[in-house]
Order: structure tokens, then sequence, then C-alpha cells
């Protein structure tokens, strides 16, 4: 492959925030040079002022100071390119968000200095922790603000940001005071922008090689494509790994077809290859770009489609309420949102906890059913969750790479309401790539319900023999728990035998023999029946209270996904 000869090292900033903070006025205050899919493009989104799909600008600087003396760059960079991800801020497309997280190595967050952090401000907080390891906090729209307060706004609202911070990983972070775009959206563009250089200082002391690798399969995330007569179809995304060059064929997954490398240019700029972290502009032979608007593309044959998936599962703290098995739940995986319903299981009662879910899953380790995702340990129920897991059945395939970043929302939740709608996250660890997965690959999950059932000795019929009752019903095919072991509340253990009769009873054997006391008792409720009803048939009125001194009790688990339904015992 040929090398990426560019010098410059771009390094991703994600721009978020809620709608209407600024986000698009600061990332064109900030920026040079915007490329094909920048500033609101979308005729829907400029009649309503509000980003609707990612929007990509850059501009370069010098390579700062601390970066040029690092170990790790010697002598490879001259240039740093910071390219923009403006994410939208409107509350119904915080998928788009997601998709645009996963490609970003610092955060911006922009918050309206005069409205503070608002519901959607705190979800993009999560998922910049989720994705990104450091974050610049940008106080905008301080032209709003009446000149002889406005430093002490300034004040105030840093020192709350501050304290809404110090329980996530952004604790610490800097915050700094611009005014993007004064005059707001009336006020033209007379006015020059306030504390952008400052930003830019700011940004350029926060910078650090980003881990860059250009081996193992690509992966490029793309979100805008256009055609050009006579030349192919441009293809403008971010590798978020791998690396690429004219001449290589790639995959698009979402349309099952593969495409030639014609010309690769980054901002404009054409380069002979492009690495992990590059935001790129591929022209391949021509296809129809209203066909993938946005998707995956890859090395041939490296991406999966996947029916269904296990996944590490981690509940974001924020989300109120419970996380139920058997709901349905809207997943962002790769670059796609897509319905899903879950199943989460975790270890046995006595499995010894790893700590790592994500190196700790495997096909022949069981697995408990839970009815739902288990928050806390301890008797206080305050330590950390328990290793947890979830089977995620989608409503449609999705492609994606393993190890992906999974994010589990509610977005059917009022956009208007004040609740945070992330609600799990974890990492994709194994796909189902067989559409009747359900019998095919499931089996292979040994999930496991365990299951009591208790019932009562009717009578004694010798003295390794009892009846027994109430454990099943009538209608119970009793001839699938014969041979399963079952304990007697004097202490025995016994094996079911088979029915008695009509009515649910059933013999059982105890191969030990009854003991003296468990006769005495059972013979003492006999009598007791007796005087009472003298007939035969008299114990099926019986009260409860005569029939209770010896109960029967049968254990087993039951593999949720055996086609067989059977039963075990240990």
């Amino acid at each position: 492959m040929a090398a990426n000869k560019s010098t410059t090292l771009n390094f991703n900033i994600g721009v978020l925030g809620h709608v209407d903070s600024g986000k698009t006025s600061l990332a064109r205050a900030l920026s040079s040079t915007a490329s094909t899919a920048a500033f609101d493009k979308n005729p829907q989104s400029r009649e309503r002022g509000i980003t609707l799909d990612l929007g990509f600008s850059s501009f370069t600087v010098d390579l700062p100071e601390h970066l040029r003396d690092s170990e790790d760059h010697r002598g490879r960079y001259d240039n740093l390119q910071f390219t923009l991800v403006d994410c939208p801020g409107h509350a119904s497309l915080i998928r788009t968000i997601i998709g645009g997280a996963q490609i970003i190595d610092l955060m911006m967050l922009v918050v309206d200095v005069v409205k503070g952090v608002q519901t959607q401000t705190a979800e993009c907080l999560l998922i910049g922790e989720l994705t990104c390891p450091r974050m610049v906090v940008v106080l905008n729209k301080t032209d709003l603000l009446p000149a002889n307060k406005r430093q002490s706004a300034i004040e105030k609202m840093t020192k709350r940001l501050h304290k809404t911070l110090e329980n996530t990983s952004f604790k610490d972070c800097p915050v700094i005071a611009v005014a993007a775009k004064p005059g707001g959206p009336e006020g033209g563009d007379t006015e020059e922008p306030q504390g952008v250089s400052e930003l830019i200082e700011l940004l350029k002391k926060q910078t650090y090689l980003p881990r860059r690798e250009p081996g193992g399969d690509l992966l490029m995330a793309v979100d805008h494509c256009f055609s050009i007569r006579g030349q192919g179809t441009v293809m403008t995304g971010t590798i978020l790994q791998g690396s690429l060059a004219i001449n290589d064929t790639v995959e698009i997954p979402a349309l099952k077809v593969t495409k030639k490398v014609k010309s690769i240019q980054m901002f404009r700029k054409p380069v002979s290859g492009a690495m992990q972290g590059d935001r790129v502009g591929v022209c391949v032979t021509q296809f129809d770009p209203k066909l993938l608007e946005r998707g995956l593309v890859c090395t041939p044959g490296s991406l999966r489609t996947v029916f269904a998936a296990v996944i590490s599962a981690k509940k974001i703290g924020y989300f109120k309420g419970s996380l139920g098995t058997r709901a349905k739940f809207h997943i962002t995986v790769g670059h796609e949102t897509v319905m899903a319903r879950v199943t989460f299981f975790g270890l046995p009662p006595d499995a010894p906890q790893s700590r790592s879910p994500e190196t700790a899953f495997a096909f022949d380790r069981e697995y408990l059913y839970q009815e739902e995702y288990v928050t806390g340990q301890g008797e206080s129920n305050s330590g950390p969750d328990p290793e947890q897991w979830a089977l995620l059945e989608f409503e449609r395939p999705v492609t994606c790479p393993l190890l992906c970043l999974v994010i589990g929302s509610k977005l059917d939740t009022d956009i208007h309401a004040n609740a945070c709608r992330l609600a799990f996250q974890g990492r994709l660890l194994h796909g189902f790539e067989d559409k009747g997965y359900a019998e095919t690959g499931l089996p292979r999950l040994l999930i496991y319900k365990t299951k009591h059932k208790e019932g009562q000795v009717e009578r004694v019929a010798d003295d390794y023999t009892v009846i027994g009752r109430n454990l099943f019903k009538k209608e119970t095919n009793l001839q699938i728990f014969v041979g399963l072991k079952v304990t007697l509340s004097t202490g025995e253990t016994g094996v079911i035998e088979g029915g008695f009769g009509q009515s649910g009873k059933f013999k059982i054997r105890v191969q030990e023999g009854l003991r003296p006391e468990a006769k005495r008792l059972l013979s003492s409720t006999m009598s007791k029946k007796k005087g009472k009803g003298g007939g035969k048939d008299a114990n099926e009125d019986e009260p409860k209270a005569d029939t209770q001194h010896v109960s029967i009790h049968l254990d087993f688990k039951r593999y949720v996904f055996d086609p067989h339904k059977k039963m075990v015992q240990l």
C-alpha cells in the first residue's frame, strides 16, 4: 500500500452541545476550509437553523511544541489539522450524534452561557465519556450577557459546570468563554467573533498524538456521497481503522459491491494514501450516490452482517428506571440505529467476577438468565454492578465490526422530558450471521433459568416409596420429570418414578429408605386425616394445615435456548 505523503497530523474534534448553543457558528468561526459535508448542507437544516447531519470542516495550525518534542513524533508531522465534527443537537437526532462521536479525539462541549446545562447537554456529556478521553467546555454567546455583569456570570457558570463534571471522567477540564457570532443570526457578519483565537490556543494545548495504526483491515465511516461526471463517485468520511491507497479494492457492505479506489483527497489536496484517523474523500468507480448517504466501507470480506449479537452490558447511571429483559431498545452500532429485543444474563451466583466482561464471555461457560439488568452488589447494594451481558435480537440485520461500541437508548421517550434516554452501553463480542440463528446459534448460548417446585407427601406406600401431590398440574406430562431428584423436608432424597393415578399425583422412590422420624410424622398425619374424614378420598378436600408436615422440593435448571427444553439437575 502507498504511504500517506501528508505531513499533517489530523486531530478530530467533536463539537457537541444542546440545540441552538451556537455550535455551527463556532465551527464556522474556527474554520478556514469547509469540507463537502460542512455547515448545514441539508435543506431542512437550513430552514430550521439546526444541524441535521454531521458537518465537517477543518483548519490547520503549526504543530504545537509539546507534540514536536514528544518521543512518538520523531519528525513525522509539520502541521496540525483540526477537523471539526459538528454534531447535531436536536433531541430526536441523538442517533446521529452517537454516529459522529465514534470518530473523535477530543470533545468540545458548547454550552449556551445564558441557559446552562440542559437535558441534551447531559446526554452529549455521556456520549463523550463513552467515546473520547478529553474535553474542553466552551461557554458561548457571552455577548448576550450585560457588559457590567458579564465576568461574574461567566465565573458563576464555570463554577456550576465544574460541579456538574466532578463525578465524570472530565473532572477539572478547561472551560473557556467565547462569542462565536456576536449579535446572533440577525447580526450579520460585521462583528468579529470574541475569544476564538484564545480557544484555538487552548485546543492546541489539549492535543495529543492519537494512537494511529495503519495495519489491519480498513474500516471507514462514510458521512456523505456524491458523483463527479466522468470520474466516479466520491465518498467522504473518516478512516476508523487500517489504511487506504490508490488502486485498492474496497467493499461497500450495505450495497454488497466492491469498488476500486481511483483517487484520494484530504481536504481537497490529492494524496496517495491515508490511514486511521484521517478524514478523506475517496473517488471510486461509479455507483449511484443516493444509495449510500452514510455507512461503512471496508476491506472486502472483513465486516459481518449480523441478525443478533452478544454484547457486554453496563447501565448508564443517569438512566432512570430498570432495564428489563424482552424490552425493546434503539441500538446504535457502527453507523446504524436499529430496534432490538434485549435479554440480559450474568454469571451464576457462585462464579467469581473477572471485572472484564469483554474477555470473560465464552460459549462454553454457563450464565444465569435475568429478568432485568442487576444494579449494585453487597448488602447495601452500593457496590459496582456485577458483570453482565445482553443478547440483542435486531429487527433488521446490521453491518458492523467486532468489539465496536454499542449504545442502547430509549429514543421514543418524549424529547422535551428532562430525562436521559441513553440506557446502557457495551462492546459487541459475538455476532450471529445466520438468519436462522434461533435454531443454529442460540442453543450454543448456555443461559439457564433455575426452577423450584414444591409439593406435599400424600401418603407412604412402603418404607421406600411415598406418593406425592401438588407438585404438578393435572395436565402436566409427568414423563419428562421421571428420574429427577427431589428432597423431602425430613431430609431424604428420592427420585420421581412416574405418575400415580390421573390427578397429577406421582410416586417417589427413596433409595435409602424413610427415616423413623419421617415415618412417625407421616403416620401421625395420616391418622389425623383418617380421624377427620375416614373415607379413602377424604384427602382430596383436606385442609392444608394437616398436609404440610412433609413437603417435597424439586430443583432443576432449564436452558432458555435448548430446543428440547430438557431439565438439568446438578
